[in-house]
Order: structure tokens, then sequence, then C-alpha cells
């Protein structure tokens, strides 16, 4: 009723009003932020005191990229979590089953990638999550207790539904960009500049971009792992 009263106000409290929003909007889009609920961005403090940082791959598995990253990966007696979407999990089974023979785990970074999951409903997200819950389970044999969003970004009501759903968001705090850079050394250099013991690091094993001919994650990881042991650091999962 006061404001009805004072139309002078209006522009003042819709100011507000949006600048309100506007942040809400920030927190949400910001990966590693956690106003909004838990979010892993780091190791424990114990891991990082034993010298570990987590290896994270998104987008998988893709039948051509991810047996050669897993070879690479027990070649260096590295470990660690693959992001995977529901559908391509469901569509490889099998793949999916040899991520967590070879000692990695499988996370949920939902059925299908949709780039707007952020703007989805309530309704929408939960599908997303527990359709690739249940595909993941079905063939790993464990369901995933890990949730990373397409780019990490949500809003905030996503948090209701991970904790409906028994999920904890995970994002990062180093990424190399893979899924636009052709340039291995380019990626290199944003995953190592700065690195210290219980940093996650974020590549791409489904969403490969090819460099000289090869996936380009195939190109970072060996450099990669070869500088994590040149450093006495260890790759483990999230």
């Amino acid at each position: 009723m006061a404001l009805a009263a004072s139309p002078r106000h209006w522009p003042a409290v819709a100011g507000t009003l949006v600048a309100s929003h506007v942040v809400l909007a920030g927190v949400s889009l910001w990966p590693r932020s956690r106003l909004l609920g838990p979010n892993r961005s780091r190791l424990p403090g114990s891991a990082a005191g034993r010298g570990e940082v987590a290896l994270t791959f998104d987008d998988g598995p893709d039948p051509e990229v991810t047996p050669r990253v897993l070879d690479l990966l027990d070649r260096a007696g590295a470990r660690a979590s693959f992001f995977c979407i529901g559908r391509r999990v469901e569509a490889r089974p099998d793949l999916a089953a040899e991520i967590v023979r070879r000692g990695h785990r499988i996370e949920n970074h939902t059925w299908s990638h949709p780039n707007l999951f952020a703007c989805y409903l309530p309704a929408a997200q939960r599908r997303e999550m527990l359709r690739a819950q249940e595909a993941i389970e079905t063939a790993a044999g464990r369901a995933p207790e890990l949730f990373r969003p397409p780019a990490g970004f949500r809003n905030p009501l996503t948090e209701r539904e991970l904790s409906r759903a028994g999920l904890t968001l995970a994002s990062w705090t180093r990424r190399g960009y893979d899924i636009f850079e052709r340039e291995p050394r380019k990626i290199l250099r944003r995953l190592l500049a700065g690195l210290s013991a219980g940093d996650v690091l974020l590549l791409h094993d489904g969403s490969a971009v090819t460099g000289g001919g090869n996936p380009v994650v195939l190109e970072v990881l060996p450099r990669l792992l070869d500088e994590l042991a040149a450093r006495d650091l260890r790759a483990v999962p999230l």
C-alpha cells in the first residue's frame, strides 16, 4: 500500500530488485561459488598435505578418446574422476565399467548435457540428474556422489534438487579450456600456472578438440602427468 501511494519511490525499488537479481545470477553462474550450497572445488587439506591433486574429465565416455586417456593414466599410475554424460554411458556401458575397473570414479554430468541447464526449472533439472544417476549406477555398479552441471552453471534452485538426489556439487580450481583451444602448450600453461597441492584440474575426454590430427587432450595429458611427477604431485580422483 505504501509503495502504491508513493510512485516516486518506484524507480529506486525497481533498481534494487534488478541489482539483487543480477547479484544472484552472478553467484549462480560462478562455478566455484559456495553461496548457494556445498561445492567441492578443492581436495581436503589432508589430501593436499600428501601432495595430491585431482584430475577430472568431462563429457565422456568417448569410444575413441576415453580408452586412450585410460591408457595414459595407467602408465603414469594416476587416477581420476570422469564426469560422464548419462546417455553416453547408456550407449557404452562396457566403457563405463572399464573406467571403474581401472580404479577411477564416474560421477554425474547430467543425462544429455543441455547447455541451458542453468535455465531449467527444478523438475527438468531433477530429470537430468536422476536419469544419469540410473544409467551410471547400472553400468558402473555404483551411484555417483558428485554432480557437475554443464560449464559449471546452475541456478538458485539446483541445490535443493542435488540434496534430494543425494549429490554434491563439484567444480574445479584450474581448467585448460581444451574444448576451445587447439594449442597444447597454452592448455598446459593454464593448468600449471600457480598449480598447488589440493587443486582440481578440468579436462575433457568427450568434447575433444583436434589439434594436428589428434584430440588435443591426448597431446596435453602426457605432458601434464610428467609435470605432476616432476613436482612430486600425485593425481587422484576428486
